[in-house]
């Protein structure tokens, strides 16, 4: 059978739920995501050590996220992206403005923002009309959310 199609889902191991839940709130909820509510006490009360977010992509699939705590000798530990593993994750915006609009909504919840909005074009690397912003999650995960118009998706 051949696979094809987005991810269906990322976990994210996470130093402390209590930073970076919010963070991913405002995140995933200012491009559009949908806090998914889930009967498990880590899920649960005052202060959840997990959360997810999921958003319907066209034809009907779904795409989540979730946060979850790190264990073992690593926890405390941030994210270095030039170790092996990931780099950064990309999210795509339908336009312009909503790359400004989640801009808008992380610099006001106080994110570290590692490159405010700006066209990419020109520079290598980069397609015509390349537009994002670059953020750092509170265990500096480098996050993107880019507006790329495309005619081909090579």
């Amino acid at each position: 059978m051949t696979i094809r199609g987005p991810l269906d889902h990322i976990d994210l191991s996470i130093r402390d739920p209590e930073r970076s839940i919010p963070f991913y709130e405002t995140f995933f909820t200012s491009l559009g995501y949908e806090r998914l509510r889930i009967e498990h006490p880590g899920f649960d009360g005052e202060r959840p050590e997990r959360a997810s977010w999921a958003t319907q992509l066209p034809g009907g699939a779904w795409f989540g996220i979730e946060v979850r705590p790190a264990s073992g000798e690593h926890r405390g530990q941030l994210h270095d992206r030039h170790a092996p593993g990931l780099h950064h994750m990309a999210f795509h915006a339908d336009s312009r403005v909503c790359v400004d609009q989640v801009f808008q909504a992380m610099h006001e919840m106080g994110a570290t923002v590692l490159d405010a909005p700006a066209d990419y074009s020109g520079r290598a690397g980069y397609s015509e009309g390349y537009y994002a912003v670059f953020f750092a999650d509170p265990d500096g995960m480098k996050l993107e959310v880019v507006y790329a118009p495309r005619t081909n998706p090579a």
